[in-house]
């Protein structure tokens, strides 16, 4: 399992989350089923995803559906950094 931590700054959190929260159909395309998120009252948001194929992901997160979604939610797209967690430390 690939994990991925989206970070970005929108317009407002709240109005982000509650856009987010309409567009399950559109994240399952993106081979997972649960993404955990935070918001900030700097309108700061961050979305970690586990995904069972992480190619399919990330050219998911390229398409137009995507992109618009993000403009609806008020994503500020320039602010937007993708993380690929692929170290681990134990302790």
């Amino acid at each position: 399992m690939a994990r991925v931590l989206i970070t970005a700054q929108v317009q407002d959190s709240a109005k982000w989350e509650k856009g987010f929260r309409t567009h399950g159909d559109l994240l399952r395309t993106f081979a997972a089923t649960v993404s955990h998120f935070a918001t900030t009252d700097k309108n700061e948001v961050a979305v970690y995803t586990e995904t069972s194929d992480l190619a399919k992901y990330l050219k998911a997160l390229d398409s137009p559906a995507i992109a618009a979604a993000m403009t609806q939610d008020g994503v500020k797209r320039e602010t937007v950094k993708v993380f690929v967690l692929d170290r681990e430390f134990k302790y």
